[in-house]
């Protein structure tokens, strides 16, 4: 399987040593499925959008600190491409901010949350079990987190897989090609430990401590980065991951 990896920000320079970049991650993760996984990655905040949609099973967009409101060219151009892909009717899911992006970019609607940051990791319900979810443990989910924004209105087409009272809209399906997630499967806790540490300036000492204490929790990684893996090979027509 080949992925198109759209990379929106970079690992900030005090924890890159440590814990490597976010395409790093995203590989990590998915070859701990099928080691046979290929990405090849694409600097988009650095303005190097893909200018073909072919020779791909399918694609996915990182999470990133800017948001999917923000005013910059290379966000602008990569809503665009995601408008591409959904054209072209090619696979995409998209992990934090590029589940956010997704939605924008098809019409949905993208806000600051009104409950603050999400840190740590945090249970959400599945609303309905898709024949790409397999395994299926549990009708709950829990990943680790960290942002401001989410999506606070479907795009057309769209519909709620996951939800919480923090997230409404923590996973969503659009037609039959793009998925989005808001939680970070390929975030470990020491990584997500270290980033706390780093925004202690901008959030509130009960919310670090609570986010610190959560990292306590087992979470689903392995099972959604499966998932992510079956969601492409289902849309592309090859066999779920094993």
């Amino acid at each position: 399987m080949k992925i198109g990896l759209l990379q929106c920000d970079d690992v900030a320079q005090p924890l890159i040593e440590r814990h490597g970049s976010y395409p790093d991650m995203i590989q990590t993760l998915l070859r701990s499925v099928d080691p046979e996984v290929e990405l090849q990655v694409f600097a988009c905040h650095e303005g190097r959008i893909p200018d073909r949609t072919d020779g791909f099973d399918g694609w996915l967009t990182t999470g990133s600190k800017y948001g999917a409101n923000d005013d910059a060219d290379w966000i602008a151009s990569l809503e665009r491409f995601i408008r591409t892909l959904w054209q072209a009717h090619q696979p995409l899911v998209g992990i934090c901010f590029g589940h956010q992006l997704m939605a924008k970019a098809l019409g949905g609607r993208v806000e600051r949350s009104v409950n603050g940051w999400g840190l740590g990791a945090y249970p959400v319900t599945l609303s309905q079990q898709e024949p790409w979810m397999s395994p299926w443990d549990s009708p709950t989910l829990e990943l680790l987190a960290s942002h401001q924004d989410q999506v606070a209105e479907l795009p057309p087409q769209g519909r709620i897989l996951a939800h919480s009272g923090f997230c409404p809209i923590y996973m969503m399906q659009v037609g039959d090609v793009f998925l989005g997630i808001q939680g970070h499967p390929e975030f470990s806790r020491a990584y997500l430990e270290d980033l706390l540490e780093l925004r202690r300036t901008g959030v509130s000492a009960e919310r670090i401590l609570a986010a610190r204490h959560s990292l306590r929790q087992p979470v689903n990684d392995l099972l959604v980065g499966r998932w992510i893996l079956n969601f492409i090979r289902s849309r592309c027509g090859a066999a779920t991951a094993p």
